[in-house]
């Protein structure tokens, strides 16, 4: 985040390599595989490039890491993303309010020294799609609809009983967010707020996310770009 007094701050990592198509299905922060030496130095170069352009506003710059975490550039997405709610859980910065703040020539309202992160935020994004039909999009109304709850649960979303779910937009209808002391506890917060949640009418991405949370190499954060391709085979393999 940079204000137009030449104030920037970076709100640490967001992990993003569970994917299909290139398109963002789980989000965590913190990263498993970050340290606070890796943290430390991506943030201090997504800083540089905010930095170096005068770049006002929120904003994300997105890195490849690779197995020895060396970090590479990639773009910069100069806007809110869709995934923004797993910072906001762990910092305590509500994003959106400091856009607007920035927008109105204020200065930022804190500096790198006050910024923390606080447990582990995961966030599923519940999309009108069939996992087990090569994630077709599922349009249609929803006649059945029962959102989870509790203490660290967040429900983003716009549907309601009997919306409609048209096909002409993107298939993005709820982001499921949660929080935990640490991301075991994360995980498990996710494992029941999933299995609370009840959708009828159209396919959803539920059934996948829940065998993501349960499976293994995904508990102990072994992830990559690659996770949904080895994931499907060997589903696909424990089925038969």
């Amino acid at each position: 985040m940079g204000d137009k007094f030449g104030n920037y701050v970076h709100l640490g990592e967001r992990e993003c390599s569970i994917q299909k198509r290139h398109q963002k299905l789980i989000e965590e922060s913190p990263s498993s595989f970050v340290d606070s030496d890796l943290r430390e130095k991506m943030g201090e170069a997504a800083i540089l490039i905010a930095r170096s352009i005068g770049y006002t506003n929120a904003g994300t710059v997105e890195f490849l890491v690779d197995n020895h975490k060396n970090f590479y550039f990639m773009e910069v997405n100069s806007r809110i993303q869709v995934e923004h709610p797993v910072t906001e859980m762990v910092t305590g910065i509500d994003i959106v309010q400091q856009q607007i703040i920035i927008a109105a020539g204020e200065k930022l309202q804190f500096d790198q020294s006050n910024i923390t992160q606080n447990g582990w935020s995961i966030e599923c994004r519940i999309n009108a799609e069939d996992p087990d039909n090569n994630f077709m999009p599922s349009p249609g109304v929803i006649e059945e609809l029962i959102l989870p709850g509790g203490p660290g649960v967040r429900v983003d979303t716009h549907i309601y009983n009997n919306y409609e779910v048209p096909p002409f937009y993107d298939s993005l209808i709820c982001k499921l967010i949660v929080w935990g002391k640490d991301r075991s506890m994360a995980i498990k917060r996710m494992q029941r707020a999933l299995s609370e949640f009840q959708i009828k009418g159209i396919k959803v991405t539920i059934p996948f996310h829940k065998k993501v949370l349960n499976n293994q190499d995904f508990i102990k954060g072994e992830i990559d770009t690659h996770f949904l391709e080895k994931f499907t085979k060997f589903s696909r393999e424990k089925i038969m």
